[in-house]
């Protein structure tokens, strides 16, 4: 695609890397057959090709509207265009530079304002998220439909185990995912230590940089990601990797390198901390035969697996999960069209409820229709945004795998 870039953002870092993008795609359309949101709303403007439309007059000169700025909110960045385009379009990047522009061009209306900074202010931070939590939970009745969604009730951590072992491998925690799914990062640790391998967590370590990041508060969220490099910085040489599971944690870390390639300080340790991280379904084949000995006929209940975006088109990983599951002696099924979005998409399902509910329901449809007994994901936002919708159980595989292993 031929571009004129206006002199605000030519030659500049974000400049060429989003000219170099728009070059690349060819506007051949193939991206909107597999758009969550053109698919809801048959809007030219609602899909990739539109959007890269928009963001090209933005980085051009043209000034934005708000109408500019809502055909850009309502995409989820799940990056499914991505896989499906045969362009190799890095469209994610170019909507976070598109999305930066417009927001500094577009005032927003003060509802929106306040919504926006009390999500990227709180939930980054444990510390005030926690509380914030826990009081929600005790109102819960009294809360509208779409609060009480957002304040599941959630169970024990278990016990964290307490063994040593000469494999070592760091763990984020995360910002959210310790009050609203505290057993996965314990379960994560059990599972690693039945198979000898000793789970660490950096104390200093938060919030991946993602949330504040992808809500235009791209300055804030890099200071995230420096303060988790500092935070692990002194382990890099004592662990095998840094184990994410949680998938949207994990396609941010693995682009500190890319995102941190400017910082002259911290670029060089962003590239190998993102070279060091995998996701948990990236590290768990090394032990499926282990597994498989030790959880044969455990596991007998129907399971259907939901492949977060940020896993199958962020990190391109898929049937790992899947194939760790089945050497665990798990039936395990994908649902009709599991490469479509869940709808939650971070703070999408706060921001965009009616679509987000709209795509969580057409994904549920097609999870019952499996005949599964129990849902597994990979990542604390699908988990918590489907188990709003429906009375099946919906868990991380992790956690299956160490129900099993504990009978």
């Amino acid at each position: 695609m031929q571009t004129n870039l206006a002199d605000f953002i030519k030659g500049t870092r974000e400049g060429d890397e989003a000219e170099a993008i728009l070059r690349a795609c060819v506007h051949c359309g193939f991206c909107t057959a597999t758009c969550p949101t053109y698919q809801l709303l048959g809007d030219e403007l609602d899909g990739p090709r539109g959007r890269i439309y928009l963001i090209k007059q933005v980085l051009e000169g043209a000034e934005p509207t708000r109408k500019t700025q809502i055909h850009l909110d309502r995409c989820l960045t799940c990056r499914n265009c991505e896989t499906t385009c045969p362009s190799g379009v890095k469209y994610g990047r170019l909507a976070d530079i598109g999305r930066r522009v417009v927001e500094e061009r577009v005032s927003r209306p003060l509802s929106e304002r306040i919504t926006r900074t009390v999500l990227k202010e709180s939930l980054p931070r444990e510390w005030l998220f926690k509380p914030a939590f826990k009081a929600g939970q005790l109102v819960r009745p009294l809360l509208s439909k779409n609060l009480q969604d957002k304040l599941p009730a959630t169970p024990a951590a278990g016990v964290w185990p307490t063994r040593t072992h000469a494999r070592k491998m760091l763990v984020l925690e995360g910002c959210v995912q310790p009050s609203m799914g505290p057993n996965i990062n314990s379960s994560t640790a059990r599972v690693l230590d039945a198979v000898g391998v000793q789970l660490v967590v950096a104390p200093k370590a938060g919030c991946c940089g993602a949330l504040r990041f992808h809500m235009n508060d791209q300055d804030g969220g890099l200071d995230d990601m420096r303060r988790n490099i500092d935070a692990w910085w002194p382990y890099v040489d004592q662990v095998e990797a840094i184990v994410m599971n949680a998938s949207g944690c994990g396609v941010t870390v693995k682009e500190y390198g890319h995102l941190l390639a400017h910082d002259s300080a911290y670029a060089a340790k962003a590239e190998r901390i993102s070279s060091m991280t995998r996701d948990l379904s990236e590290i768990m084949p090394e032990f499926e035969t282990e597994l498989g000995a030790r959880l044969k006929g455990k596991i007998t209940k129907r399971v259907a697996y939901h492949p977060p975006c940020t896993l199958q088109h962020g990190q391109q990983i898929r049937g790992k999960v899947e194939g760790v599951l089945r050497a665990a002696g798990v039936d395990v099924t994908l649902c009709a069209d599991s490469h479509i979005c869940c709808g939650s998409a971070g703070t999408y399902s706060v921001l965009q409820p009616e679509l987000s509910h709209a795509l969580r329901d057409q994904k549920l449809a097609n999870l019952r229709a499996t005949g599964a007994e129990e849902i597994v994901s990979a990542n604390i936002g699908c988990l918590t945004h489907l188990q709003s919708g429906t009375d099946t159980p919906v868990t991380h595989w992790i956690e299956l795998i160490d129900r099993a292993l504990a009978h």
